[in-house]
């Protein structure tokens, strides 16, 4: 089956997921592959990624969402602040509602990713406003363990995910 992929990055984490999944279905089915501003040709799967905007995708993301129709999708995603499947699950659920109901979603996947480095100085900057704010000192200290994400653990479990759906559309065309 042909696929597409589409995608919005900032930092380069959902780039990173994008480029997996053309690895992992490998070049050949590949339409297209590229940001979400720019006509995307007809494919028997989209696979379409987002950065986390305000707990949402971004607005290019959210256009190109809720004008696909009878499309299988599986969306992916990168978020700065991470570890919680609740908190990942409440931001596929707001990407969701942005598909209109023709389109199928056939899975998703969502981990962390870094953040640019003005978040980090802004946070610092709001710390020093208000040295006792232990809620911005968290926010710091989830800026700096994100820097390593998207990591290989991320990279391995959207790996899975992606082996699983293969494996599911291989079984369900037999």
């Amino acid at each position: 089956m042909n696929y597409a992929v589409v995608y919005a990055s900032v930092t380069g984490n959902t780039r990173m997921l994008a480029e997996e999944v053309r690895r992992v279905y490998g070049g050949e089915e590949c339409v297209y592959f590229g940001t979400s501003g720019a006509d995307v040709p007809e494919a028997g799967l989209i696979f379409a990624g987002f950065w986390t905007d305000k707990g949402d995708c971004s607005g290019k993301m959210t256009e190109f969402l809720e004008g696909l129709h009878g499309q299988k999708i599986f969306l992916f995603g990168t978020a700065g602040f991470g570890g919680s499947e609740e908190y990942f699950s409440r931001i596929l659920e707001r990407v969701k509602a942005h598909i209109p109901e023709e389109n199928e979603i056939i899975g998703s996947y969502m981990c962390q990713g870094k953040m640019p480095q003005s978040v980090r100085k802004r946070y610092e900057s709001m710390l020093e406003q208000n040295p006792e704010d232990q809620r911005m000192q968290g926010m710091i200290d989830n800026f700096d363990r994100a820097l390593a994400h998207p990591d290989e653990h991320d990279l391995k479990a959207f790996d899975r995910a992606l082996e699983a759906l293969r494996t599911a559309e291989r079984n369900s065309g037999e």
